[in-house]
């Protein structure tokens, strides 16, 4: 028989979770700040270039590899 999980666990888990997405944006703020304050500051366009492929990459990978797992999983349940 399964038990019930406890209120306060919910409570806390849920307290947790809507504390971490509200700390989400300050973050993201605080890295935006810095990488443009770089890239103000150099002349350099190289380095401006390197950030903009880096973000490319780290944003495409994950869709890749959903993609590829849905493809999967689609293909076994077709078969």
């Amino acid at each position: 028989m399964m038990q019930k999980p406890s209120s306060l666990s919910v409570r806390y888990r849920l307290v947790l979770t809507i504390g971490l997405f509200m700390l989400l944006p300050i973050m993201s703020e605080a890295q935006c700040a810095m990488c443009r304050a770089v890239l103000e500051s150099e002349g350099n366009t190289s380095v401006a270039e390197g950030i903009n492929n880096g973000i490319v990459y780290l944003m495409a990978i994950p869709y890749i590899l959903i993609g590829a797992l849905f493809f999967f999983i689609y293909r076994k349940l077709k078969s």
